[in-house]
Formats: C-alpha cells, structure tokens, sequence
C-alpha cells in the first residue's frame, strides 16, 4: 500500500510541475501575441477577427476604376 501511496504523490507532483508548465507557455504565448498584434497594419482590433479578403472581381472594378482616375488626371494634364 505505501508503494501505491508513493506512486500517487510522484504522480500529482509530476502533474504539478506540468501544470507550472503550461502555465509558463500560456504567458509567453500571450507576450508574443500581444507583440505581433501591435505590428500588423491590417489588423482591426478584437479577437477572433478574420482578415477580409478581396474577390478578384472587386479587385478588377477598383483596378479599372484607378485606371480611369488616371486618365483623366492625364488628359486634363495635355488640356492645359
């Protein structure tokens, strides 16, 4: 029986120590999230936020829109 009891506190001790752990990485995890957070342009703020992606056809309606805006800006250029 006192093997058995011995057997248990070196387990709960192993679990203690693990836990102390995991402990350690969730805080370092969370430094480092914190730190990367403050570096992205793109991001929007809370947690769980997913990065908007753009279709290619609103890429080509805003790419043939930019074009046009260029155009313009050189015709007036030739205008004047």
């Amino acid at each position: 029986m006192t093997n058995i009891a011995k057997a248990l506190a070196r387990l709960r001790e192993d679990r203690r120590d693990a836990q102390k752990q995991v402990d350690k990485l969730a805080e370092a995890i969370s430094v480092l999230e914190k730190l990367t957070r403050g570096q992205s342009g793109s991001y929007a703020g809370g947690q769980g936020r997913t990065k908007r992606v753009l279709s290619a056809a609103g890429r080509r309606r805003i790419s043939l829109a930019q074009k046009a805006r260029w155009a313009k800006l050189r015709q007036m250029k030739k205008a004047a």
